[in-house]
């Protein structure tokens, strides 16, 4: 398992990461995604460890706390050999939630108590707060950085502007700049290539990337006229999940089958894989339920896909650039000057 630089910050992370939200199983929205115990969590931590994976992903409104409480349970003993994110921001009840000075501050304390830790050293933004001012969230992660209570600072789900804004104050301003954007990217859905990926390679901000099988729609078990698993979370999640065309859907897994037949390696196994090459991604969460499920997802790294087979990967899955972004592709002169992302 390769260790990757998180943008151009000094944290390191395992290429792939775990992602606890199966943790608790509380809730009709983030508790339909697992009900992992403390004992079956103990044991998925240490096949994480064995495997290298040293990042550990959750978030308060996973589960209403539950996740954040059973990692924090599974991982004692083990604290010191993992890096611990988590995130806040979400609501949490109807009127808790934000990131307003009150709430980070009562969110990190709530978040250490659960995870049953002194520090988290990645916490991030579970979304943009329009209602507080951005030097108000910044002063106050000024305060949990400087108090040792946090590490690094990071973002998820910012749109550019969003991001870009609060790097410059933060830079103007000499507080922890984000260095971490935590991203929903997959083959299903490459829309962080157009903005946000240029952004992130400009200001050395690294990607993690959420829900990498696209919202579990390239797993292998979607194909036209197949019905979902009975066990599939998107029985009860689809309609939340980020959108994409049936069409094009099974023509992206169609090639993933072609693929799988060419190494040998399972339709998830490839998605991950090609989400590994991309510029700036720093770590991708993959998630599981139990122990089979966390080593078919592991065995996607150690290997590498063809030229070919990322050139066919790509041009199945992308998709026409938005406007301001599409003129670069027939302006000749707007082309060299602002060339697209790759692939």
């Amino acid at each position: 398992m390769d260790q990757r630089r998180v943008g151009d910050s000094g944290l390191v992370v395992s290429e792939l990461g775990f992602g606890a939200a199966t943790f608790g199983g509380v809730g009709d929205f983030f508790g339909a995604w697992g009900d992992t115990d403390v004992e079956a969590a103990r044991r998925i931590v240490e096949a994480c460890l064995e495997a290298g994976v040293t990042l550990f992903d959750t978030a308060d409104v996973y589960s209403a706390g539950a996740s954040e409480e059973v990692l924090g349970a599974a991982l004692r003993g083990r604290r010191d050999e993992v890096v611990v994110s988590t995130k806040a921001g979400l609501p949490m009840g109807p009127d808790d939630w934000g990131t307003s000075r009150t709430r980070l501050l009562r969110s990190v304390d709530d978040a250490l108590r659960r995870l049953q830790t002194d520090r988290i050293d990645l916490f991030q933004l579970h979304g943009y707060d329009a209602r507080t001012p951005i030097d108000e969230v910044l002063q106050t992660l000024d305060v949990l950085v400087t108090a040792g209570k946090i590490r690094y600072v990071g973002a998820s789900n910012f749109s550019g502007w969003q991001l870009m804004k609060s790097l410059a104050l933060a830079d103007a301003t000499h507080r922890p700049r984000y260095v971490a954007h935590q991203v929903y990217y997959s083959l299903a859905g490459r829309d962080y290539e157009w903005e946000l990926m240029p952004l992130a390679a400009a200001e050395g901000v690294g990607a993690i990337a959420w829900s990498p099988l696209g919202w579990g729609r390239l797993t292998g078990k979607i194909r036209r006229g197949t019905p979902l698993p009975e066990r599939s979370r998107l029985h009860a999640t689809a309609d939340a999940g980020p959108p994409i065309d049936d069409e094009r859907l099974f023509a992206i897994v169609d090639v993933l089958d072609e693929i799988a037949s060419e190494t040998g390696k399972s339709v998830p196994q490839i998605a991950l894989n090609w989400l590994l090459t991309r510029p700036t991604v720093a770590s991708v969460i993959v998630g599981a339920r139990d122990e089979r499920q966390l080593a078919e997802n592991l065995g996607a790294v150690g290997w590498r896909l063809t030229g070919d087979q990322l050139d066919r990967l790509h041009a199945v899955s992308r998709t026409e650039a938005p406007y301001p972004y599409f003129p670069y592709y027939r302006q000749e002169g707007f082309a060299r000057l602002n060339p697209p992302p790759a692939g």
